[in-house]
C-alpha cells in the first residue's frame, strides 16, 4: 500500500521556496519528486536547494508518471491552465489561493478534475491551524453566547509596483492576494455560506490593480462578517468575534510563524483570559491534511472541491459588488 504522496512542483514561487516544498520535505505522507518551472536555470536552483533529481518545464512534471499530485504555485491568472493540464494528465492538485479569477473558471476546474477522478484542493493553509478548532471550541461552548459579527483585518506593507501582485493579467491585487483569507475564515466562524456581499475596492490609477478592500458579509439570521485588507499599511493578520456574552480575538490569524505561540484573548460574562496554542507549521498540517485524504488515511473537516467552489463564490460575488456599487446576493452568482 503506497503511503506517501509523490509530489511534482508547478511553479517556483517564493511561497514555493520558502513554505510549501518545506512542508513536503517535512511530511511524512509526502515525498518530493520533480521541480518544474518555466526558467531552466530557476527549476536547476530550486533542484539543488531542496535535492530534487528531476527537474525540467511544467509539462515534464505533468508527463512523469512517478508524480501522483502536483502543487500548482504559478500566478493566479494561470491556474486554471495548469490545473485542467494537471487533471488531464492523472495529477491530484493543491492549487495556491486563491484558486481563480472567476467563478466560472472555479466550476471548469472542478468539472475537468471530477471528469477525471482527481482531487482539487486549495492552499489556504491557516485553515489547519488548531487556534481556529479551538475557537470553533469555544463558541460551541457557549462562551460567546450567540454570535453577532466577525471583523477580520489582514494588511502589510507597500508591496514594490513591480511585484507580480501589481500585474492584473496575471491576477493581481488585494482580493485575490488576501481578501480570501478573512472571507474563508468567516465562512469556517459561521459554518454556512453567506448570503449577501458588499465589496468596496481602492484602485491603484497607475496599475488599476485593488489595493485595498473594505467588505461586508450577511450571513443572515442578523450575523454579519466585515473585513478590512490593504497593502501599505501597519501589520495586522486578526480576526475578533462578537457575541451576546462575549468577544474574542485572535491574533496573527492567518499566516502565522511556526515559532510562533498564537494567542486568543475572550472577554465574557463569565470569565476573562488568554488561551496559548503553541507553535506549528500550518503549511506542513496542510500538506499532512492533504496526503492523508489521498492516501484514505483521514479524511477532513471539509469536502475540498465545494469549499473551493464555495469561496470562489463569495470572490465573485465580491467583485460584481465592487463593479456595480451595490449589494450582491450570492444567489446571483451561477
Amino acid at each position: 500500500m503506497q503511503d506517501k504522496i509523490r509530489f511534482g512542483i508547478i511553479g517556483c514561487s517564493r511561497i514555493a521556496e520558502s513554505s510549501t516544498i518545506p512542508a513536503i520535505m517535512n511530511s511524512e505522507y509526502a515525498e518530493l519528486t520533480h521541480i518544474g518551472s518555466r526558467s531552466s536555470e530557476k527549476a536547476e536552483k530550486f533542484a539543488n536547494k531542496f535535492n530534487c533529481k528531476k527537474y525540467g518545464t511544467y509539462q515534464d512534471v505533468l508527463s512523469d508518471e512517478n508524480v501522483d499530485a502536483v502543487y500548482i504555485s504559478t500566478p493566479i491568472g494561470l491556474h486554471e491552465d495548469w490545473t485542467i493540464a494537471a487533471a488531464r494528465s492523472g495529477k491530484h492538485i493543491l492549487c495556491e489561493k486563491s484558486s481563480t479569477n472567476s467563478y466560472s473558471s472555479a466550476k471548469k476546474m472542478i468539472e475537468i478534475t471530477k471528469q477525471n477522478n482527481i482531487r482539487l484542493m486549495e492552499g489556504l493553509m491557516f485553515r489547519f491551524h488548531p487556534s481556529h478548532k479551538k475557537v470553533l471550541q469555544i463558541i460551541r461552548d457557549g462562551m460567546l453566547g450567540k454570535i453577532f459579527s466577525f471583523y477580520g483585518m489582514y494588511g502589510f506593507q507597500a508591496v514594490p509596483k513591480d511585484d507580480i501582485r501589481y500585474k492584473k493579467e496575471l491576477g493581481g491585487g488585494i482580493l485575490n492576494d488576501a481578501v480570501c483569507y478573512p472571507i474563508c475564515a468567516s465562512r469556517i466562524i459561521f459554518g454556512k455560506e453567506p448570503v449577501g456581499v458588499t465589496c468596496n475596492l481602492q484602485i491603484d490609477n497607475e496599475t488599476t490593480i485593488d489595493e485595498r478592500a473594505i467588505l461586508s458579509l450577511s450571513y443572515g439570521q442578523e450575523q454579519f462578517a466585515q473585513m478590512t485588507v490593504g497593502y501599505g499599511l501597519f501589520y495586522q493578520s486578526l480576526y475578533s468575534i462578537w457575541g451576546t456574552n462575549g468577544f474574542l480575538k485572535l491574533s496573527r490569524s492567518y499566516n502565522i510563524p511556526s515559532d510562533m505561540s498564537a494567542s486568543i484573548v475572550v472577554n465574557s460574562n463569565k470569565d476573562n483570559k488568554e488561551i496559548i496554542i503553541e507553535p506549528v507549521n500550518h503549511f506542513l498540517l496542510m500538506i499532512n491534511g492533504f496526503c492523508k485524504e489521498l492516501l484514505g488515511v483521514e479524511s477532513n473537516m471539509f469536502n475540498f472541491e465545494t469549499d473551493l467552489l464555495n469561496q470562489a463564490k463569495v470572490m465573485q460575488a465580491a467583485r460584481l459588488s465592487n463593479t456595480e456599487n451595490r449589494l450582491v446576493e450570492l444567489s446571483e452568482i451561477q
